[in-house]
Order: C-alpha cells, then sequence, then structure tokens
C-alpha cells in the first residue's frame, strides 16, 4: 500500500473524514498513479531507442545500402515542435506533401499518438522483400 494511501485511510481511523470523502480521495489517486505506473512499466522499453530503416538494393547492375538510424527522442522533438507551426504554415506543408506524392497531414501529429506508437515499435519490424531490393525497418 503506498503512502499516500495510508494516510488517507489513516484520516479515515481518526473520524476526520468520511468513508465517502476516503474514497473520493483514493479515486482521485488512482486517476493520477496511472501515469506514474505507465512510466514505470516503460522503462523497460526505453531500451529501444532508435528507430532503423536499412536499404539494400541494385541500382544499374551495382549494389547500394541506405542504414539510417533515427533517434526516437528526435522524433518525439520533432512531434512537439511542429505544435508551435502556425496552422497557415502546416497547410501549405500539407500541399507540397500531397504535390510530391505525400498525402500526410501534418496537423494530425500528436505527441500522444507518438507515445503510443513507440512503445508498440518495439513488437514491429517491416520487411520489404524484392529482386532488386530489400528494406527493412525497425526499432533498436
Amino acid at each position: 500500500m503506498n503512502e499516500q494511501r495510508k494516510a488517507i485511510l489513516d484520516i479515515l481511523a481518526e473520524g476526520k473524514i468520511t468513508a465517502a470523502e476516503a474514497e473520493q480521495l483514493i479515486s482521485a489517486l488512482e486517476r493520477d498513479q496511472p501515469a506514474a505506473t505507465s512510466s514505470l512499466d516503460a522503462r523497460p522499453k526505453d531500451k529501444m531507442k532508435y528507430l532503423r530503416v536499412v536499404v539494400d538494393a541494385l541500382e544499374n547492375g551495382e549494389s547500394a545500402r541506405v542504414n539510417v538510424r533515427v533517434p526516437l527522442q528526435l522524433l518525439r522533438a520533432g512531434v512537439r515542435l511542429a505544435a508551435l507551426i502556425p496552422p497557415q504554415a502546416l497547410g501549405h506543408a500539407n500541399a507540397e506533401l500531397k504535390k510530391s506524392g505525400m498525402p500526410f497531414d501534418l496537423t494530425q501529429l500528436k505527441p500522444e499518438q507518438l507515445e503510443a506508437l513507440v512503445e508498440h515499435l518495439d513488437e514491429m519490424t517491416v520487411e520489404v522483400d524484392q529482386p532488386d531490393a530489400k528494406v527493412r525497418i525497425f526499432c533498436e
């Protein structure tokens, strides 16, 4: 039993608060507690520090290799910074991305969604094998 819960129960036992008030306080503690618990649970997953993209391809009969290692902290920072971009600029960036064949909506980037993605990245590996290329995306 944690210290805060014990303190609430002690105050209840002393008769300083009612059982209903104690229940409200404990409920409030439980609402605040998942954030603390999730950060503790996330510690083993903190081993994953990089998003890795590896491409091996044949170009004009020659072997070509791309090996990109992006720190997950950089992704987190980028999403937080995107929240500071004015809506007009995001609209312009979205239009340019669409013109380039990447219909990606930057206004939909949310830090909490990124954290959910990062939590599940350790479970994901994408591999594409073609006769002239092999692509692998994973976390390490």
